[in-house]
């Protein structure tokens, strides 16, 4: 032990502070997905006004996460995913793979792109937090808003060269199978999302985007042992003492929180139900949480549904913070951890006076009319630096547009679709082994951070 404390000091990475810390038996990894600090800003407007928080901005322990890429500025969502739970910088869409360069995938037969292009000599894998506690005996689960084997979930439990090679991503994960993941021993115990169609076969009619190769993956998982679910109900039903895999979609990510379908549970619904399951295993475990439609939003320009979300992530944090109050009085045992994986391009511009509400248009203090630009056209508070959303000429917009659910905000530079941003996130903490959380830190510190306070 003390020589590997006095080698993590002369790495600069941490004092002996963080190893009088308490043990943390089990870690929550929350990750709202371009979740940047323009977004938490107005989500608190939109829900609580300016003198207001958000419940995870309620936490004790702050930082500033650096966010770029080994290769990019402005990172995409699989290497700074890949920093957190591996703790080394990754080139841009790989995933959890340290010096690969990515090449995308092979098209199938049916025209999917399926077929991971790593190669021989082209990187290596980078273990994962997950991977580490699952060798430790913990249980360990990963939760998500987007299909399952988007990027920021797959850098918890997979390997590949390209974030798209989704269908390679899917095999990674069913034990006993060709192409699984050995690091996860017995199994991820609790994997919840949306993206059906990557674990079921190829149909024509029913299933175009299925697998080329035929697999079952979901009938897989159940021959494992696994309760296999479909819908909320099924979920709910889920009992411990056997792992479960809940995909919700058949073909696509869930629904933003404002336009869900009642057979798709909540993200709240999905953390208290992973925490139950977890949190049976006598050895601790870790949970990793991810609000990804907010990403998905600010792409798509439209910024109610990312401050929806966000409100909604907020809402499954809190929750999940309650419960394991329960569980673990005073958090003595558990560290809580909320962050982001990278920022976006929207800000909160043209000084809106305080108390309106922040999707809508700016009004001029004075006169409480509708405040205009250079040219005399009326403007939102929300706009995003670049986006689909550009018109060649501007036009007024009104409030009752502006208010509307799926409003776009407009965007100064036009793009296929609204990029990230390069700019630093928050970090939230709480519990065990939370102190050394704080000042401005690269995105690799917070996964040595956690894997000290887990004594992984």
């Amino acid at each position: 032990m003390q020589k590997r404390l006095s080698t993590l000091v002369l790495a600069g990475l941490f004092t002996t502070s963080v190893w009088a810390a308490p043990q943390a038996k089990n870690i929550i990894f929350f990750v709202g997905d371009g979740m940047g600090p323009t977004t938490i800003a107005a989500a608190r407007i939109f829900k609580h006004g300016e003198e207001g928080l958000l419940n995870f901005e309620r936490l004790e322990r702050t930082a500033r996460i650096k966010t770029y890429s080994n290769d990019f500025q402005t990172t995409d969502s699989a290497p700074s995913m890949g920093a957190y739970m591996t703790g080394v910088k990754i080139n841009q869409d790989c995933i959890s793979m340290k010096d690969a360069r990515a090449i995308d995938p092979e098209k199938d037969a049916n025209g999917n792109r399926t077929i991971d292009k790593c190669g021989a000599n082209n990187g290596y894998v980078a273990p994962t937090i997950l991977e580490l506690a699952k060798a430790r005996g913990k249980a360990v689960g990963a939760v998500t808003t987007t299909e399952l084997t988007h990027a920021t979930p797959a850098s918890t439990f997979s390997h590949v060269c390209h974030r798209d090679a989704a269908y390679t991503i899917a095999r990674q994960i069913v034990p006993g199978g060709e192409g699984y993941n050995l690091a996860l021993k017995d199994g991820v115990d609790v994997l919840m999302g949306g993206g059906r169609h990557h674990f079921t076969p190829y149909d024509k009619a029913s299933n175009p985007r299925g697998r080329a190769d035929g697999r079952d993956l979901m009938a897989e998982f159940g021959a494992q042992g696994y309760a296999v679910g479909r819908t909320r109900a099924d979920m709910m039903s889920a009992r411990p003492g056997r792992k479960f895999v809940g995909i919700y979609s058949a073909d696509d990510h869930l629904d933003y929180s404002l336009a869900r379908r009642a057979e798709q549970p909540t993200l709240t619904d999905m953390a208290l139900k992973a925490i139950d399951l977890l949190s049976k295993d006598p050895d601790g475990f870790f949970l990793m949480v991810e609000g990804g439609k907010i990403d998905h939003a600010l792409h798509d320009n439209n910024a109610r549904n990312a401050l929806a979300d966000t409100v909604a992530f907020d809402e499954a944090i809190q929750a999940a913070i309650d419960r394991m109050r329960q569980i673990d009085p005073g958090l003595e045992n558990t560290l809580i951890v909320v962050t982001a994986d990278h920022d976006h391009t929207m800000v909160l511009n043209g000084y809106p006076k305080r108390g309106s509400k922040v999707l809508d248009i700016v009004h001029d203090y004075a006169t409480g009319q509708p405040k205009k630009d250079a040219d005399g056209k009326t403007f939102t508070a929300l706009v995003f630096g670049n986006g689909k959303v550009r018109p060649d000429v501007r036009a007024d917009v009104d409030s009752a547009t502006a208010l509307r659910d799926d409003y776009q905000q407009e965007a100064g530079v036009h793009t296929v679709y609204e990029s990230h941003g390069g700019g630093d996130v928050k970090l939230y903490a709480v519990g065990a082994g939370s102190a050394p959380f704080k000042g401005t830190m690269e995105n690799t510190q917070v996964f040595h951070l956690m894997k000290a306070a887990a004594g992984l």
